[in-house]
Protein backbone atom coordinates (compact mmCIF):
# COMPACT_ATOMS: atom_id res chain seq x y z
CA UNK A 1 0.00 0.00 0.00
CA UNK A 2 1.74 3.14 -1.24
CA UNK A 3 0.68 6.41 0.34
CA UNK A 4 2.19 8.21 -2.64
CA UNK A 5 0.11 6.15 -5.07
CA UNK A 6 -3.05 6.85 -3.08
CA UNK A 7 -2.34 10.57 -3.34
CA UNK A 8 -1.45 10.38 -7.04
CA UNK A 9 -4.76 8.65 -7.77
CA UNK A 10 -6.58 11.37 -5.83
CA UNK A 11 -4.68 14.09 -7.73
CA UNK A 12 -5.45 12.50 -11.10
CA UNK A 13 -9.12 12.31 -10.15
CA UNK A 14 -8.95 15.96 -9.00
CA UNK A 15 -10.69 15.15 -5.74
CA UNK A 16 -10.71 17.72 -2.96
CA UNK A 17 -8.15 15.64 -1.09
CA UNK A 18 -6.05 15.28 -4.23
CA UNK A 19 -5.96 19.01 -4.81
CA UNK A 20 -4.95 19.62 -1.19
CA UNK A 21 -2.19 17.02 -1.47
CA UNK A 22 -0.91 18.41 -4.78
CA UNK A 23 0.37 21.61 -3.14
CA UNK A 24 2.67 19.52 -0.92
CA UNK A 25 3.63 16.64 -3.24
CA UNK A 26 4.80 18.84 -6.10
CA UNK A 27 7.09 20.78 -3.75
CA UNK A 28 8.60 17.60 -2.29
CA UNK A 29 7.00 18.36 1.09
CA UNK A 30 5.05 15.96 3.28
CA UNK A 31 1.26 15.97 3.13
CA UNK A 32 -0.09 17.02 6.59
CA UNK A 33 -0.59 14.21 9.06
CA UNK A 34 -4.35 14.58 9.44
CA UNK A 35 -4.93 14.08 5.70
CA UNK A 36 -2.44 11.25 5.38
CA UNK A 37 -3.63 9.34 8.45
CA UNK A 38 -7.27 9.53 7.32
CA UNK A 39 -6.38 8.13 3.88
CA UNK A 40 -4.32 5.28 5.36
CA UNK A 41 -7.00 4.37 7.94
CA UNK A 42 -9.64 4.19 5.22
CA UNK A 43 -7.41 2.01 3.04
CA UNK A 44 -6.50 -0.38 5.88
CA UNK A 45 -10.21 -0.95 6.51
CA UNK A 46 -10.68 -2.41 3.00
CA UNK A 47 -11.29 -6.19 2.74
CA UNK A 48 -8.03 -6.92 0.90
CA UNK A 49 -6.08 -5.69 3.96
CA UNK A 50 -7.83 -8.06 6.38
CA UNK A 51 -4.81 -10.38 6.62
CA UNK A 52 -2.24 -7.60 6.73
CA UNK A 53 -0.56 -5.05 4.52
CA UNK A 54 2.83 -3.69 3.53
CA UNK A 55 2.94 0.09 3.93
CA UNK A 56 5.16 2.12 1.60
CA UNK A 57 5.83 5.76 2.45
CA UNK A 58 3.98 5.70 5.77
CA UNK A 59 4.56 6.50 8.58
CA UNK A 60 7.02 9.34 7.98
CA UNK A 61 6.85 11.11 11.33
CA UNK A 62 6.59 9.99 14.94
CA UNK A 63 3.10 11.50 15.09
CA UNK A 64 2.09 9.32 12.12
CA UNK A 65 3.71 6.29 13.75
CA UNK A 66 1.69 6.79 16.92
CA UNK A 67 -1.47 7.34 14.88
CA UNK A 68 -0.79 4.08 13.03
CA UNK A 69 -0.43 2.28 16.37
CA UNK A 70 -3.85 3.60 17.42
CA UNK A 71 -5.46 2.60 14.12
CA UNK A 72 -4.01 -0.91 14.26
CA UNK A 73 -4.85 -1.35 17.94
CA UNK A 74 -8.51 -0.64 17.17
CA UNK A 75 -8.30 -3.38 14.53
CA UNK A 76 -6.53 -5.82 16.85
CA UNK A 77 -3.33 -5.60 14.81
CA UNK A 78 0.21 -4.29 15.19
CA UNK A 79 3.33 -3.39 13.21
CA UNK A 80 5.52 -6.51 12.91
CA UNK A 81 8.46 -5.18 10.86
CA UNK A 82 9.83 -1.84 9.70
CA UNK A 83 12.28 -2.26 6.82
CA UNK A 84 15.05 0.34 6.77
CA UNK A 85 16.93 0.23 3.45
CA UNK A 86 20.25 2.08 3.89
CA UNK A 87 21.52 3.92 0.79
CA UNK A 88 24.14 6.65 0.12
CA UNK A 89 22.29 9.88 -0.68
CA UNK A 90 23.89 10.60 -4.13
CA UNK A 91 23.08 7.07 -5.34
CA UNK A 92 19.58 7.33 -3.93
CA UNK A 93 18.89 10.53 -5.88
CA UNK A 94 20.26 8.93 -9.07
CA UNK A 95 18.04 5.88 -8.66
CA UNK A 96 14.89 7.84 -7.93
CA UNK A 97 15.45 10.31 -10.76
CA UNK A 98 15.74 7.53 -13.36
CA UNK A 99 12.29 6.05 -12.75
CA UNK A 100 9.72 5.72 -15.54
CA UNK A 101 6.12 4.52 -15.30
CA UNK A 102 3.93 2.91 -17.95
CA UNK A 103 0.88 5.03 -18.71
CA UNK A 104 -1.08 1.88 -19.53
CA UNK A 105 -0.43 -0.96 -17.10
CA UNK A 106 1.61 0.88 -14.46
CA UNK A 107 4.80 -1.18 -14.86
CA UNK A 108 7.89 0.54 -13.46
CA UNK A 109 11.18 0.95 -15.34
CA UNK A 110 14.51 2.66 -14.75
CA UNK A 111 16.80 4.18 -17.34
CA UNK A 112 19.82 2.32 -15.89
CA UNK A 113 18.64 -0.57 -13.71
CA UNK A 114 15.57 -1.74 -15.67
CA UNK A 115 15.41 -0.06 -19.08
CA UNK A 116 12.63 -1.05 -21.52
CA UNK A 117 13.59 -3.05 -24.61
CA UNK A 118 12.39 -0.16 -26.80
CA UNK A 119 13.12 3.32 -25.37
CA UNK A 120 9.96 5.00 -24.10
CA UNK A 121 7.74 1.94 -24.68
CA UNK A 122 6.44 -0.54 -22.10
CA UNK A 123 7.61 -4.14 -22.62
CA UNK A 124 4.35 -5.47 -21.16
CA UNK A 125 1.58 -3.56 -22.95
CA UNK A 126 3.30 -1.29 -25.47
CA UNK A 127 2.04 1.94 -23.92
CA UNK A 128 4.21 5.04 -23.57
CA UNK A 129 6.46 5.50 -20.56
CA UNK A 130 6.60 8.75 -18.65
CA UNK A 131 8.51 10.25 -15.77
CA UNK A 132 6.57 11.56 -12.80
CA UNK A 133 6.64 15.34 -12.43
CA UNK A 134 7.92 14.90 -8.87
CA UNK A 135 10.88 12.73 -9.92
CA UNK A 136 13.18 15.67 -10.73
CA UNK A 137 16.56 15.49 -8.89
CA UNK A 138 15.98 18.81 -7.09
CA UNK A 139 12.64 17.53 -5.74
CA UNK A 140 14.27 14.35 -4.45
CA UNK A 141 17.07 16.35 -2.84
CA UNK A 142 14.46 18.39 -1.00
CA UNK A 143 12.64 15.23 0.05
CA UNK A 144 15.86 13.83 1.49
CA UNK A 145 16.39 17.00 3.51
CA UNK A 146 12.85 16.69 4.88
CA UNK A 147 13.46 12.97 5.54
CA UNK A 148 16.57 13.66 7.61
CA UNK A 149 14.65 16.20 9.66
CA UNK A 150 11.32 14.44 10.15
CA UNK A 151 11.59 10.74 9.29
CA UNK A 152 15.08 9.64 10.33
CA UNK A 153 14.09 9.75 14.05
CA UNK A 154 11.76 6.81 13.32
CA UNK A 155 14.83 4.61 12.90
CA UNK A 156 15.54 4.90 16.62
CA UNK A 157 11.82 4.81 17.44
CA UNK A 158 11.37 1.38 15.82
CA UNK A 159 14.84 0.03 16.68
CA UNK A 160 14.02 0.48 20.36
CA UNK A 161 10.90 -1.62 19.81
CA UNK A 162 12.98 -4.39 18.30
CA UNK A 163 11.10 -4.42 14.97
CA UNK A 164 13.56 -2.55 12.73
CA UNK A 165 15.01 -4.69 9.93
CA UNK A 166 18.07 -2.99 8.40
CA UNK A 167 18.96 -3.85 4.80
CA UNK A 168 21.90 -2.63 2.69
CA UNK A 169 20.31 -0.98 -0.35
CA UNK A 170 23.59 -0.31 -2.18
CA UNK A 171 23.41 -3.66 -3.97
CA UNK A 172 21.58 -5.12 -6.94
CA UNK A 173 17.84 -5.71 -6.84
CA UNK A 174 18.09 -9.43 -6.11
CA UNK A 175 20.41 -8.91 -3.12
CA UNK A 176 18.18 -6.21 -1.64
CA UNK A 177 15.14 -8.44 -2.16
CA UNK A 178 16.91 -11.28 -0.38
CA UNK A 179 17.77 -8.97 2.51
CA UNK A 180 14.13 -7.90 2.83
CA UNK A 181 12.95 -11.51 2.80
CA UNK A 182 15.43 -12.41 5.53
CA UNK A 183 14.30 -9.45 7.64
CA UNK A 184 10.66 -10.49 7.20
CA UNK A 185 11.48 -14.08 8.18
CA UNK A 186 13.25 -12.90 11.35
CA UNK A 187 10.24 -10.72 12.22
CA UNK A 188 7.87 -13.65 11.69
CA UNK A 189 9.94 -15.93 13.92
CA UNK A 190 9.98 -13.25 16.60
CA UNK A 191 6.28 -12.38 16.41
CA UNK A 192 4.65 -15.78 15.85
CA UNK A 193 4.21 -18.46 18.54
CA UNK A 194 6.27 -21.59 17.72
CA UNK A 195 3.22 -23.62 16.72
CA UNK A 196 2.33 -21.00 14.09
CA UNK A 197 5.75 -20.78 12.46
CA UNK A 198 6.26 -22.24 9.05
CA UNK A 199 8.86 -24.95 8.61
CA UNK A 200 11.99 -24.01 6.70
Amino acid sequence: MSSGQLFREAMEAKTELGEEARHYVERGAYVPDDITVAVIAERLAQPDCARGAILDGFPRTQAQARALDRILQQMGRRVDLVAFIRMPVPKLVARLSGRMNCTGCGSIYHEVFRPPQVPGVCDVCGSALERRADDAPEIHQRRIEVYLEQTAPLITFYRERGILGEVDGDRDIEAVQQGLQEAAWRACRSACPPRHRASA
